[in-house]
């Protein structure tokens, strides 16, 4: 007789080498929020973690692929929240639920801290735009494979070429955003709205 919960594993355990990864991410973004960007060092990191300098290029091989990393850290952030909002929508509350998403663009990508004050500095605009790139893409992806499934089971999708058309109107709103931090979040909704063709009671 076979055990029908052989298939059944515990939860693989994060290797050494995962766990020293994080510590120097983790470390990089809190000096990163401390000291800036900028005046952060790789000796900075890899002292605030206890490991040698030359150990951090056994996981990093500068600090340019740490800072993706901890961009990456920061859009996976993203997405978990992105997540928890498209849990709690409301089935046929679409003007709350835009509205609420403008507040998350908001927050998620302008909060005030000095990590993002650095991204967006002048001497971090190719930095600022890799992360930009790499959020649009996962809420874009996001958007697709939950948002527009949950709404295609009540309502005609009316858009073709949905990731490019997700894209381009996250990019705008990030931008447009960005350019007119006092705009009022019921135009933007309304811009979703109409961009995606969406039919609001």
């Amino acid at each position: 007789m076979t055990d029908r919960n052989q298939d059944i594993r515990p939860q693989d355990k994060p290797t050494k080498a995962a766990v020293r990864r994080a510590e120097l991410i983790e470390a990089a973004r809190d000096l990163y929020e401390e000291k800036g960007l900028s005046k952060t060092s790789v000796q900075d990191i890899a002292d605030r973690v206890g490991v040698t300098r030359s150990l951090f290029y056994h996981y990093f091989k500068d600090k340019d692929e740490l800072t993706l990393a901890v961009l990456d850290s920061l859009v996976a952030e993203y997405i978990e929240a992105l997540s928890f909002w498209d849990a709690e929508r409301q089935e046929g509350q679409i003007d709350d639920a835009l509205l609420s998403v403008v507040k998350l663009l908001r927050v998620g990508l302008f909060e005030n801290s000095s990590l993002h004050a650095a991204l967006t500095s002048k001497e971090n605009s190719a930095l600022y735009l890799e992360f930009v790139n790499r959020v649009t893409h996962h809420i874009a992806t996001h958007m697709i494979e939950h948002t527009v499934a949950d709404y295609r089971k009540l309502h005609e999708v009316r858009i073709e070429h949905l990731y490019e058309t997700f894209y381009v109107l996250v990019l705008g709103v990030i931008g447009y955003l960005r350019n007119h931090p006092d705009a009022d979040d019921a135009v933007i909704a309304d811009v979703i709205a109409q961009t995606l063709y969406i039919d609001r009671p």
